[in-house]
């Protein structure tokens, strides 16, 4: 499998090219960035480490590797400042993913490929890129609340002492301000929170506003996410290329999963090698659901004045 990453000269983009060099599971990875030569240094880069990884091909270039990649992971945009939300940058980042996605169909996809959109406000993006590709919904996955799903679960095991890996906790809706956390299934090991001594309402709600403001805090002390958002990639990465079936929260158009329909938000959904299999309704507390519904509003009153300005296709 090739995935080419455009961006793929910047810290999302370089990130996401080392966790899939690191996983091991893809063929070739092509990092493409305007900047052809930092996209060319850090494609160098990652390949210097192959000999002790994995035997892959590691390359950089343009648009011409898109008609061959089966996945075309879309990372580039201008980053987002401490104090802005994803959703302010809609007006400086929607032309120039805009002009992405028509270099993207200029080159041509090849039949059944899918379009991983990481860049921010994700949730619009994933729209935009649907219905401007012009492409069956499945083969249009945002990175959606995945990484703030990650996000959650490591401050979680941290504020309880336990390993991240048995935390299984919930974000979903906009990978944005109105985000949810999903506390009816949280678990530690297959254990409610609540068996846990350090527990209480006011650690959950210091947890859900720490995650919340998790990006801006990066962004903050070191100019900007990259490590966790390689990784959340590679999460939606590898179930496809492997055809998991992995129930993952990431964002695409909705068509009625909890009654919201035309807006792309994050909802549990299962991820194989034809992109979004199925959506799932887990069971949640009526005021999940109205938190949910909620964000789909946030996200629909964005996403009209963006089309209105870009125009629908």
């Amino acid at each position: 499998m090739k995935v080419s990453i455009i961006g793929g000269g910047g810290l999302v983009g370089s990130s996401a090219g080392f966790a899939l060099q690191c996983g091991g599971v893809v063929r070739e990875i092509a990092l493409l960035d305007v900047n052809q030569d930092l996209a060319g240094g850090q494609a160098l880069d990652i390949m210097h480490g192959g000999p002790s990884v994995a035997d892959q091909i590691i390359s950089s270039g343009d648009y011409r590797h898109v008609p061959s990649s089966d996945i075309v992971c879309i990372t580039a945009g201008l980053r987002r400042k401490p104090d802005e939300s994803r959703l302010d940058l809609i007006n400086r980042n929607t032309d120039l993913f805009v002009s992405i996605l028509d270099e993207i169909a200029r080159a041509g996809l090849k039949p059944g490929a899918m379009v991983l959109v990481v860049s921010n406000p994700v949730d619009i993006l994933t729209y935009v890129a649907a219905n401007r590709l012009g492409l069956p919904p499945q083969q249009v996955i945002g990175l959606g609340t995945q990484l703030d799903t990650i996000r959650f679960r490591s401050l979680i095991a941290q504020q309880l002492q336990a390993p991240p890996t048995q935390v299984q906790a919930l974000i979903l809706g906009e990978h944005g301000d109105s985000m949810v956390p999903i506390w009816s299934s949280a678990t530690i090991g297959g254990l409610p929170l609540e068996k846990f001594a350090k527990w209480t309402p006011q650690v959950a709600s210091d947890l859900f506003t720490r995650t919340k403001g998790s990006g801006a805090e990066v962004i903050k002390k070191k100019g900007g996410a990259g490590f966790a958002v390689g990784i959340a990639i590679r999460d939606v990465i590898h179930s496809i290329a492997l055809d998991q079936g992995r129930i993952l929260p990431v964002s695409s158009v909705l068509s009625g999963c909890y009654e919201i329909r035309d807006v792309a938000l994050s909802v549990p959904t299962v991820v194989g090698r034809q992109g979004i299999v199925a959506t799932r309704e887990i069971e949640l507390w009526p005021k999940e659901v109205q938190g949910l519904r909620k964000s789909a509003l946030v996200l629909r009153q964005t996403l009209e004045t963006v089309l209105a300005r870009i125009g629908r296709r």
